[in-house]
């Protein structure tokens, strides 16, 4: 069959490129290459040896297909486009992938297509196991952790959970990053192909890894079912239903599958059990559907066998070739830690040599200030001493004032046991004085009083004698006896004078007696007189004994200023104590007894 379907010469090559998981070839392939010879080539420059895993898809129409080995690749229904693009994909799963994939690259390749297909949302995903298997993705990605590098936000531009996960919580992007870079952190220590080995062994138990589904109907009325491919046999699902299926037909329970245009049927292993028919669309979804069973059944069938010389030698190689690079990633790791810890090292001996520069800088400083400190206490010293020599001379000064104070002291003492003689009998003459003066105020009250009487006898007197000697005489003397010759004029004379000289005495006892207490007043005035003379008198030595107490305090004060002890002290004469109540009582006894006269 010609490419181009021109009836002239025909190419010797063709271009096809091929992409895988993680990258895109091109290869230059003969017309008469077969499928097989392809495949071989892009397995080989992949480094793959486990190739019955995976195969060459191409898109047909509206569905896919996958490259036939044994069949020349441009008799195949590929597409008609110069370069010819197939993908390298897994076509068949592994039950258990620990165990089966062998090489580091068949892990990475699974591991790329199965994420894939669950962001694509091929392959169901709950939201937490979708951050668990987000958490290994990226510890295959970015290694172990690190706080001070992997700064907040750094997942920004990866895709790392479905987009149904994403929309199924009220969450920030921000708040996933979060909560995968926690578990994120949990998986230091663990290198790529474990982290990868670790994703896989997950998604291995999810209930769509590795079924490829097709629309079928089980008879003909048309009624839609799903058929799953998978490792472990044939799955029957309802439309809406993905994860649970109705019926299941494991390889080893399977006898037969055969297909007929558009009927499938599946005979099982017991005789017993009824036939399984179901209807396709497309012939070619057919003959997919088989190619799928039998590459299944083979492997299926081939793991439960001892393992080929071929599967051994890998086996024992990828073992090798684990501890190698475990024991690499040991020696690493101490590497690593030796580096860390000498990096470690390195920036404790750098801290120390700052520290020992700042202690040397400080001792310096130190040395330097302790050095002035020599300096200005030598300078304190001499201070000092010359202090010592000026206290010593006004030790001696005030030695000489304590002892001139002493004297003062005990004329201030003798002055003041005079003061307080003078004091006393100031005291006893003022309290003689307001005796004195109480004495004489009631004898002039007793004098007034009989002044005041002597006047109303006087008048009394007076008047009864004017009454007596006018009136009632004449009639007393008319009717008592006989009448007797007329008195002369001498004797009536006589009579009236007498009168006349009682009332003169009468008058001169009072003027004698006004004279002698206007005689006392003016004597009471000048004892007065003389009294506040005397008061003004101690009033002026009080005030000059407070002056020399200030004075003598003053001294005092000056004399502690130089630290004058012991015998240095000044001598501080006591205060003199004047009683108020008794000066003042007689003072004002003797004001009252004043202004009373």
């Amino acid at each position: 069959m010609s490419i181009l379907g021109l009836k002239k010469k025909q190419p010797k090559t063709f271009k096809v490129k091929v992409t895988t998981m993680d990258a895109e070839m091109e290869f230059s392939c003969e017309v008469k290459w077969k499928g097989k010879d392809l495949f071989d080539l892009v397995c080989r420059t992949v480094g793959l040896r486990e190739t019955w895993f995976f195969g060459l898809r191409y898109t047909v129409k509206d569905t896919y297909a996958w490259l036939k080995a044994d069949k020349r690749v441009l008799d195949q229904d590929v597409p008609k486009d110069s370069p010819i693009t197939f993908h390298f994909l897994a076509k068949f799963f592994p039950e258990k992938v620990e165990e089966e994939l062998v090489q580091e690259i068949t892990q990475h390749l699974f591991f790329l297509q199965v994420k894939k297909q669950i962001l694509d949302e091929e392959i169901f995903c709950s939201p937490e196991a979708s951050v668990l298997l987000a958490s290994y993705a990226v510890q295959a990605k970015y290694g172990d952790y690190d706080p001070n590098f992997h700064k907040p936000g750094f997942l920004a531009q990866d895709e790392l959970l479905p987009k149904t996960v994403l929309m199924q919580y009220q969450m920030t992007a921000d708040m996933w990053e979060e909560k995968i870079t926690a578990w994120y952190a949990e998986h230091r220590g663990i290198a790529r192909d474990e982290a990868e080995m670790e994703y896989l062994k997950i998604a291995q138990d999810l209930e769509m890894y590795g079924v490829s589904y097709f629309d079928i109907t089980q008879n003909k009325r048309d009624t839609d079912l799903l058929l799953g491919v998978d490792a472990q046999g044939l799955h029957i699902y309802s439309p809406n239903s993905k994860l649970t299926p109705n019926k299941s037909f494991p390889w080893s329970g399977i006898r037969n599958i055969s297909y007929s245009e558009k009927e499938f049927t599946i005979k099982p292993l017991d005789k017993k059990k009824d036939v399984f028919k179901f209807y396709s669309s497309q012939l070619r979804v057919n003959k997919l559907i088989l190619q799928l069973c039998i590459g299944n059944h083979d492997l299926f069938m081939r793991r439960r066998k001892v393992d080929s010389i071929e599967v051994q030698q890998m086996k024992a190689q990828a073992k090798e070739e684990k501890a190698r690079k475990k024991m690499e990633r040991q020696i690493l790791a101490r590497e690593k830690q030796m580096r860390e810890e000498a990096e470690r090292a390195k920036e404790e001996m750098e801290r120390r040599l700052f520290q020992l520069q700042d202690e040397a800088r400080l001792a310096n400083e130190a040395l330097l200030r302790s050095e002035e400190t020599a300096d200005l206490l030598a300078e304190k010293a001499q201070i000092a001493e010359e202090e010592a020599k000026l206290l010593a001379h006004k030790a001696a000064e005030a030695e000489q004032e304590r002892q001139r104070l002493e004297v003062t002291a005990m004329k201030t003492k003798e002055e003041k046991r005079l003061m307080e003689q003078k004091m006393r009998e100031a005291e006893q003459l003022a309290v003689k004085l307001v005796e004195q003066s109480e004495r004489r105020l009631k004898e002039a009250d007793h004098l007034k009083q009989d002044l005041t009487e002597a006047k109303d006898a006087e008048r009394r007197a007076k008047q009864k004698l004017l009454e007596i000697t006018k009136t009632t005489y004449p009639l007393i003397a008319a009717y008592s006896a006989p009448p007797a010759p007329p008195a002369p004029p001498e004797a009536a004379e006589f009579a009236y004078e007498a009168t006349s000289s009682r009332l003169d005495f009468k008058d001169s006892d009072m003027k004698r007696l006004s004279m002698e207490i206007e005689r006392e007043r003016l004597e009471y005035m000048e004892k007065s007189k003389h009294l506040q003379d005397q008061l003004k008198e101690l009033k002026s030595e009080i005030e000059s004994l407070k002056l020399e107490e200030q004075q003598q305090q003053q001294q005092q004060q000056q004399a502690s200023m130089y630290g004058l002890h012991g015998d240095a002290r000044a001598y501080i004469p006591e205060p003199v104590y004047i009683p108020h109540s008794n000066r003042n009582s007689a003072y004002m006894s003797q004001m009252a007894f004043f202004e009373e006269v």
